[in-house]
């Protein structure tokens, strides 16, 4: 029998409120809570504090307060990633972030998802679909990323667009919804 954890990150429906799920979860608050306090002129602590809180991280991880995730621990990031002020992770699965990413301020990535149906709703369970972002993307600012998304490497995402559904690689996409509107020729084409 699969733990809700388990359920959780296989996209299943799973309980919230499960008590492993909750420590997890509360100690990725506490973490945030933290870091988002810890000064900028200690980049020492404010180092370790990211590697407690996103352990799967590649090098040179930049990211300016304030910043919130649900886990921590299912954020999976290449090297020279960036994140601009006020981003946050939903990551009740698997987010897979490519190296030299850049993130705009107010970017939010989702992977949580509730039962469309609403009685199943009201039973309190919930699932996630990963969310994966190729290598040399930049996201603008205000964005947000439903679950189960992927975008492309080196695509290019303008800000306040709501990304419902996959981008290729190598574009320009914009709006609500999400739609490419231009094709960018690969720097190796």
């Amino acid at each position: 029998m699969k733990t809700e954890k388990e359920k959780m990150l296989a996209g299943e429906l799973y309980n919230a409120a499960d008590p492993q799920l909750a420590a997890e979860s509360i100690r990725a608050k506490v973490l945030c809570q933290q870091l988002n306090a810890t000064p900028a002129d200690q980049p020492a602590e404010r180092a370790r504090l990211l590697r407690a809180l996103i352990p799967n991280a590649g090098t040179e991880l930049g990211l300016n307060s304030p910043f919130f995730c649900d886990y921590g621990s299912n954020i999976t990031l290449g090297d020279k990633v960036f994140f601009n002020f006020n981003c946050t992770i939903l990551d009740v699965t698997y987010v897979t972030i490519g190296s030299r990413t850049m993130f705009g301020p107010g970017v939010q990535i989702y992977t949580a998802t509730h039962p469309l149906d609403y009685l199943e709703r009201a039973s309190g369970l919930e699932a996630a679909e990963p969310v994966t972002i190729g290598d040399d993307v930049w996201v603008g600012g205000a964005t947000v990323i439903c679950p189960g998304v992927t975008i492309g490497d080196r695509s290019v995402i303008g800000a306040g667009s709501v990304v419902t559904r996959d981008i290729p690689a190598d574009v320009v996409a914009v709006g609500n919804p999400c739609r490419v509107i231009r094709h960018l020729r690969p720097a190796d084409a």
